[in-house]
């Protein structure tokens, strides 16, 4: 995304084999003030996505030529473009799925079009908030150093590359250093209390974290789980 369009005139791409769907989207989105390009099968989705570069992707899981999980695979590889995932109901694992490899969220059909609409204006609003002026001020830990105002993140003086969310998520608990902040206290710090997702995407999120500023991310020092409670990060 080259350039943050204002909410209510953001570009929003749909990706659905399903012509009724994609009409009913285009339509409500429109009446909604935004622009919308669409595409009915994955290898148009990563097109389109080049392309049009939306502000929003809202993209269906089961989709021809390739499925949702590899589109959102290869969009997560050159972009941090919020991804909502429309997925089938009852189908657990596509949205534990679909968290892991880089969706912001997800919907199960069918759906209310008033809930997705909802949804897309909370992500609109955060990316938003994501890009205004950061907060100047560093907080440290261990060899661990985040520059808000730069938005610039070190360990032992080399620069590591963090996702937003991870960032903000890094910040939250450098600024509760010692002690533990709780899941639910992360999602609404992070996502926003309009969030509709559940605890599963803090975890997703807090394991990617670590397996950029752990030394072992599979034996933990600094960002350490507090059993049925939450995290907390330590010296």
């Amino acid at each position: 995304m080259t350039e943050l369009r204002a909410a209510q005139s953001a570009k929003i791409l749909v990706v659905d084999d399903e012509a009724t769907i994609l009409q009913t989207l285009r339509y409500n989105l429109e009446k909604n003030g935004y622009s919308v390009c669409t595409a009915g099968d994955g290898r148009r989705a990563l097109s389109v996505a080049e392309v049009e570069k939306p502000d929003l992707i809202v993209l269906d899981i089961m989709l021809p030529e390739l499925d949702g999980i590899e589109v959102c695979r290869e969009i997560r590889k050159r972009s941090t473009t919020p991804v909502l995932m429309l997925t089938a109901k009852d189908q657990e694992i596509d949205k534990v799925l679909a968290l892991e490899i880089g969706a912001d969220d997800y919907i199960t059909k069918p759906f209310s079009v008033y809930e997705l609409l909802a949804r897309i204006k909370a992500h609109l609003r955060r990316l938003q908030a994501t890009h205004a002026p950061a907060e100047t001020g560093i907080v440290k830990g261990g060899d661990i150093e985040l520059d808000a105002g730069r938005h610039r993140v070190t360990k032992a003086g080399r620069v590591i590359e963090l996702a937003p969310k991870e960032f903000r998520l890094l910040q939250v608990l450098l600024e509760n250093k010692g002690r533990v902040v709780t899941r639910q206290a992360m999602l609404d710090r992070v996502w926003g209390y309009d969030f509709y997702g559940d605890l599963q995407t803090v975890n997703v999120h807090i394991r990617w974290l670590r397996e950029k500023i752990e030394d072992d991310p599979s034996d933990p020092r600094c960002i350490l789980t507090v059993r049925s409670r939450g995290y907390l990060f330590k010296d």
